[in-house]
Formats: structure tokens, C-alpha cells, sequence
């Protein structure tokens, strides 16, 4: 637990906070983002959350967080949560629905996709604050070139592939994304001049790759959303 210096006699102690009033990031009415962090919710330790809504094939971007642990409890609807294992190399899917609970360790490599409509997660993390790197940012902020040099590929043709990324995405596919076809990045929600720049059903167990295994549904393709950061809000 962590240590408090919080004066719970003070007249601005928090006790109870409705998530709809820090709303993270929104892609449409069925795939959202709300948190909870002790800038909300001032009583807090060691402990925040995302609250999660998602609609069949929708993607929580590949990200990490550095200073975190992240817990996955499926409240409704079903969803794969996805891993690399740093230590054996392999990716890991871990299908939970609602009951179970998939963990990612800190700073692992990570994403969710929702399997079913009205999928509703709660990610909870062991931090006041859960830092946040998405992979839109590592991919569109790294330049062409360096990519190339490193890992001898032609830079033109890296270039190209991830020019449509000019955000961050947080929930994809964008908007108007067909499968197939690469789109541009949406409008930056109204939100985010709020919160800033900073942050078919399967059986319960570990599954490795492919990493994406669900032909049904539309391959991600990256390219809408807002910078992240702490969401204070």
C-alpha cells in the first residue's frame, strides 16, 4: 500500500468520482476511453484505471507502460488480450471474457482487440498515474531513415508505409478505414484540447501466434487519434 500524506480532514478530500467526467480519448459512441488517476480522485495510492468500451475487431493500439502493471478484467463481451513474452520471444493471446482477467506485466509490449460487440474492460494499474507509450508514436516519431539504416530496409518504401500515421491512434482502425486500404488520420477529438498532450468466442487460456488470428475481422491499419499524456484531467 502506498504511504499517504493526505489530510482526510481537509475540505477537498475525494472519495467518489463518476469516470464519464475524464473522458480519454473517443473514436465513435461504441469504442471509448475514460480514466481514473488520483488527479481525479484524490484518495488514491498506488492504483488507477481505463475504463474500456469496444465494439467487434476494434483495436487498444500496441503500446507499453513503463511504470506500470496493467490487470485486464472483462466486464462484458469477450477480447484477446495480446503479449510479447521479453524473456522467451513469443507472442502470447490470452482470450478473456467476462470474469477473467488477462496481466501484463510492467513494460511489456501489449495490445487488446475487442472479439465481440459491447465489450466493456477495466485496466487497472499499480501507479497513481500509468505512464503510457503507444506505438503509433514510436513508429511515425522515428525517423524513415533510421529505421532503414538499422534494419536495412529501403527507406522510400518504409516511407510510404507509415506516412498515414500522423497521430497517435489509441483505438483503430481509424475512421472510414476498409480493409485493405490505407487511410489518413481523422479529426483530433474535441476532448483533447481538454486532457492535452502526454497518455467468435474462444475458450479462457494462453494461445501463441499468429498475432492476429481472427480472419473475421479487418486487419489494423493506424492512422486516427490525439498525442498521449498524463491524464489528469
Amino acid at each position: 500500500m502506498a504511504v499517504s500524506y493526505m489530510d482526510y480532514t481537509a475540505p477537498n478530500v475525494q472519495f467518489t468520482y463518476d469516470l464519464k467526467n475524464n473522458n480519454f480519448y473517443t473514436k465513435d459512441s461504441r469504442n471509448y476511453i475514460n480514466a481514473l488517476g488520483i488527479g481525479q480522485l484524490n484518495t488514491l495510492g498506488n492504483v488507477s484505471l481505463l475504463d474500456i468500451y469496444l465494439s467487434t475487431g476494434n483495436v487498444v493500439e500496441p503500446h507499453y507502460h513503463q511504470n506500470a502493471s496493467e490487470l485486464v478484467f472483462c466486464i462484458s463481451g469477450a477480447a484477446v488480450v495480446s503479449l510479447i513474452n521479453p524473456f522467451t520471444k513469443k507472442l502470447l493471446n490470452f482470450p478473456i471474457q467476462p470474469g477473467q482477467v488477462a496481466n501484463v506485466p510492467q513494460g511489456w509490449w501489449h495490445y487488446e482487440i475487442a472479439t465481440v460487440d459491447n465489450t466493456h474492460l477495466l485496466a487497472i494499474f499499480d501507479a497513481p498515474v500509468p505512464e503510457f507509450i503507444p506505438g503509433s508514436d514510436l513508429l511515425r516519431l522515428t525517423p524513415a531513415s533510421v529505421y532503414a539504416h538499422t534494419y536495412c530496409l529501403d527507406e522510400a518504401a518504409w516511407k510510404a508505409a507509415v506516412a498515414p500515421i500522423t497521430q497517435t491512434v489509441v483505438i483503430g482502425p481509424p475512421v472510414g478505414c476498409k480493409p485493405g486500404q490505407v487511410a489518413g488520420a481523422a479529426a483530433t477529438p474535441p476532448h483533447a484540447q481538454q486532457h492535452g498532450a502526454h497518455y467468435p468466442q474462444k475458450p479462457y487460456g494462453q494461445r501463441e501466434q499468429p498475432a492476429y488470428g481472427y480472419p473475421q475481422f479487418p486487419a489494423p491499419v493506424i492512422g486516427n487519434g490525439w498525442d498521449y499524456g498524463n491524464f489528469n484531467g
